[in-house]
């Protein structure tokens, strides 16, 4: 009975141990199609290490599953001509939401991220209930044009003005003047759908990363310059969040030491001199009430608010200096609204960045507008969605 007992329990063991191999060699080969696609069944044996008898197997698994196709006949190197293997991007879908203080902007993706419906829709009220009534509407808008597939709608990820825990709940958004909002728990109950909760300049910078600017750029920093200025800072590739995951919030950096009193508590805070509501609370004696009114001005020459977004320039640089200071990064990319303004922002925070920043730190520094302009943190949200995603498919 002993022994009987003892080879049951090797064996369930040994099972164990194969069946986690073959969920660590299933998501490696995975990994190559996702990241070197197209390429055959010989390559990723080559890249993985693996043997090609394994490698069939696995693949096949994944055919099977949906997450790879069979797309062509390859160049043959001397014997039979290898199949060709692409990750299959219309698996699934996701959301992206750039939820902002005047503004939900939303995205639907394929699972390589690729945006295939782009919408916006203004806030005219910051009540938390009818935000929340009004995301909710807005996303199911996006559902409803999700194509047929496999997995179907595999998430969805929101970007926040605020400072978000690792549960999703939003700890404190000033400009909003929320507290405590447990925004991913309400979002999974209403849609019953896996949903990721984060700082919109940290998705901005994940977006810039993976599809913007940032790509394979080791060291960065996103400057989000809408309502108010969020950043998200990426290190050695990775996004930095900081011992308590709360890192980026340099719009509340005190550049006036005895300056204006900001939302958060603070005085003099950068983002209440280089964001776009310190530019329309400058421009409101002008009668202006909004960006693109600020926009349409400086387009038609208006000197005085051209003035004006330049003086905002240089408040914005003085912040890039410090920040360049700092971390010394490779990149700083000005994302989210007030990229529209670039034809007149650029020189001001060129020469406020050159003036500031250490000479050491300006010599590799490259200070440029985001490539993704307002998509940032829309394509960073989904994309951490679709991470998620994948996260939960390598572990099955």
């Amino acid at each position: 009975m002993e022994t009987d007992g003892g080879s049951s329990l090797l064996k369930s063991k040994s099972t164990g141990d194969q069946a986690l191999i073959k969920k660590i060699n299933t998501s490696i080969v995975l990994e190559s199609v996702l990241t070197h696609a197209p390429l055959s069944r010989a390559q990723i044996s080559t890249l993985t290490g693996l043997n090609k008898a394994t490698v069939s197997n696995l693949v096949q698994d994944l055919i099977d599953n949906h997450l790879v196709l069979e797309v062509g006949i390859g160049e043959s190197s001397g014997g039979r001509k290898p199949v060709i293997l692409h990750f299959n991007k219309n698996a699934g879908y996701a959301i992206g939401i750039d939820l902002g203080v005047n503004y939900i902007h939303g995205i639907l993706t394929d699972l390589e991220g690729n945006v295939l419906i782009d919408r916006q829709q203004k806030l005219k009220l910051r009540d938390r209930d009818h935000i929340f009534h009004e995301l909710s509407a807005f996303i199911e808008g996006l559902i409803k044009q999700v194509p047929e597939s496999p997995y179907g709608l595999i998430g969805i990820g929101v970007g926040v003005p605020g400072i978000v825990d690792d549960n999703g709940i939003i700890l404190l958004a000033p400009n909003l003047k929320w507290h405590q909002i447990e925004l991913r728990k309400k979002l999974e109950e209403r849609f019953a759908l896996p949903v990721t909760i984060d700082n919109e300049a940290n998705a901005g910078a994940l977006g810039e990363l993976k599809y913007g600017a940032g790509r394979d750029i080791a060291n960065q920093v996103y400057v989000s310059v809408g309502i108010g200025i969020g950043t998200g800072l990426i290190l050695n590739k990775e996004l930095y969040t900081g011992a308590s995951g709360f890192s980026g919030e340099l719009g509340h950096m005190s550049i006036e030491y005895n300056g204006k009193l900001c939302s958060c508590g603070n005085q003099g805070c950068w983002e209440l001199y280089a964001s776009e509501q310190a530019l329309l609370e400058q421009a409101a004696p002008l009668g202006y009430e909004s960006l693109e009114d600020l926009l349409a001005a400086a387009e038609n020459s208006d000197e005085q608010v051209i003035s004006l977004i330049k003086d905002a320039g240089a408040y914005l640089g003085a912040g890039i200096a410090n920040i360049v200071n700092i971390f010394n990064p490779d990149l700083v990319i000005i994302g989210n609204r007030m990229v529209r303004a670039q034809k007149w922002l650029q020189e001001a925070v060129e020469e406020s960045v050159a003036k500031r920043a250490l000479p050491l730190h300006r010599e590799r520094l490259k200070v440029q507008f985001a490539e993704l302009q307002e998509q940032s943190a829309v394509r960073g949200a989904a994309y951490a969605a679709i991470n998620k995603f994948f996260i939960k498919i390598k572990s099955e």
